[in-house]
């Protein structure tokens, strides 16, 4: 199963680096999520990638801050959302997030058009509730996926189904997914 979350890794300079990524979870005989390890599958021109490959280590979270997913799906962060160190690798855990998983990269493998990292859970904590997803936070995660699809996605296909999520948007949102599809909305239409 794909489960839409934020990784956080480390840049050469120190700084940190927010990426909403898809991981493939094993969902074990019981219908629980094993999170002990997992399949990350980031573009091999990204910054995650270039981190995970040069550390061999990342954070995933798993948070219902949708902002957070739609500013780092366009690299356009700001504020940096609150952070604390963690607990077993070299690396940044978003404050807010409802859990995360510590992890290192066991193989990288750099044969296909998407590299596909293996990793391991080192350390696991849970920090909050999970909120849940209404309706535009569900338009939102996907606004933010067709915005890093721009270069590959025919510009008419992803004008027409930003259309589609705006009205769910329009009908349902708080302040914060607002904020979120707006920011999105102005990056699809600057890179048109």
């Amino acid at each position: 199963m794909i489960l839409e979350s934020l990784v956080t890794t480390i840049n050469e300079d120190g700084s940190l680096n927010v990426s909403p990524m898809g991981p493939s979870i094993e969902v074990d005989p019981s219908g629980e999520w094993d999170f002990s390890r997992f399949q990350l599958r980031p573009f091999d021109t990204s910054r995650t990638f270039a981190n995970l490959k040069r550390t061999r280590q990342g954070i995933l979270h798993i948070t219902d801050d949708v902002l957070l997913f739609a500013q780092g799906a366009i690299a356009k962060i700001d504020p940096a959302p609150k952070t604390k160190p963690a607990a077993k690798i070299e690396g940044l855990v978003i404050a807010d997030a409802c859990r995360w998983h510590e992890f290192k990269v066991d193989h990288v493998d750099e044969s296909g058009q998407r590299m596909s990292l293996n990793c391991r859970t080192v350390h696991s904590e849970r920090g909050r509730d999970f909120f849940g997803f209404n309706r535009a936070m569900h338009a939102v995660i996907e606004a933010a996926i067709l915005a890093t699809r721009l270069d590959f996605l025919p510009t008419e296909e992803v004008s027409e189904q930003f259309l589609r999520l705006e009205t769910i948007v329009a009908k349902t949102a708080g302040p914060r997914e607002t904020e979120a599809f707006e920011l999105l909305k102005h990056h699809v239409s600057q890179s048109s």
